[in-house]
């Protein structure tokens, strides 16, 4: 979690442009350039959850994927050069903060669509299926996904076919800069996965604890051919959409109220009553800035792609001719 914090507060700052911290050029340039979509305050979900996962199971993200993709196990120098733009990225600097993504730790993408990682983690599973692996597949999506076709298809297939997916519906309340409560029917994404019968656990996702245990338990019941389960963690997007997003939109007690709860301090808390010091506390913190503060230097240090990595991975149309 905090490696996850200490990623997202520098690619916060990269993408405004700070030129004490972060040595950009004079000018003040945003060295992130583009939609930055950061995941402050929701930790727990991606650590929890993927505290769970093998090596060799799938995951599928949203817009707000740095934290799952990290917590999959994800080079942190590689996705600081892909935020950048840069060609030691995990893409090749063309994916960016949006559309991250590393095979080796079968973090399949993120993805700038609102649903569409659903039917992909769908698709994976039936792929893992039919070639007899106890893999499964993990599928991040928020609560504003719900209201979306996509859900309603993509929970109905892998019922229907009992595919090995964990669904996670990291549910911060907002839908960009709407409030999703008054936006949705019924008593949310449980319910409805329930009604189509899948299992569903609702749990804390600040209590990252609490997100493993329950992770752990749904995990088990899907690797052992029980079918999809849906895992609900409720939390509370900290910033704004996204990093350029003062979010004056929002209830300045409602926000308040939400700091109260930031995983990290309640994890902190935690680790100290069973016995953590303090010293080990900062030991860590100051790891993850360490490792984010080296991770900066190597995309600063990496080159640009060259112009011709643009006519690279893109789909042939088979008809001899670029459109």
């Amino acid at each position: 979690m905090l490696r996850i914090r200490a990623f997202e507060d520098a690619a916060e700052e990269a993408s405004r442009g700070s030129v004490s911290a972060f040595g950009q050029a004079a000018s003040g340039q945003a060295a992130v350039r583009g939609p930055l979509h950061l995941s402050t305050g929701q930790e727990a979900v991606a650590a929890g959850v993927c505290h769970a996962l093998r090596r060799d199971d799938l995951l599928t993200s949203t817009h707000r994927g740095h934290g799952h993709t990290l917590a999959k196990g994800a080079d942190v120098n590689r996705m600081m050069a892909e935020l950048h733009g840069r060609a030691g990225g995990s893409n090749g600097g063309k994916g960016g903060s949006m559309h991250i993504a590393d095979f080796s730790v079968g973090m399949l993408g993120a993805n700038g669509v609102v649903a569409a990682g659903m039917p992909i983690a769908v698709g994976a599973a039936q792929a893992l299926k039919l070639q007899r692996k106890d893999a499964i597949v993990a599928c991040f999506f928020g609560d504003g996904a719900i209201n979306r076709g996509p859900f309603l298809e993509s929970l109905n297939w892998a019922a229907a076919y009992r595919l090995p997916v964990l669904f996670v519906c990291e549910d911060n309340r907002w839908s960009a800069m709407t409030a999703t409560g008054p936006l949705t029917a019924g008593v949310g994404a449980a319910a409805r996965a329930r009604a189509l019968g899948v299992d569903a656990l609702a749990v804390d996702g600040n209590d990252v604890e609490a997100v493993a245990d329950a992770a752990q338990a749904l995990v088990a019941a899907v690797r052992t051919g029980a079918g999809p389960r849906l895992l609900h963690a409720s939390s509370y997007r900290v910033k704004g959409h996204v990093s350029v997003d003062a979010a004056a939109y929002r209830d300045e007690a409602e926000v308040a109220a939400a700091l109260e709860t930031d995983p990290i301090g309640r994890a902190a808390r935690r680790f100290v009553e069973l016995g953590g010091s303090a010293a080990a506390l900062s030991a860590m913190r100051a790891a993850a800035s360490h490792e984010v503060a080296a991770a900066l230097r190597f995309a600063q240090d990496s080159p640009w792609p060259d112009a011709a990595a643009a006519f690279t991975d893109v789909q042939d149309t088979g008809c001899g001719r670029w459109f």
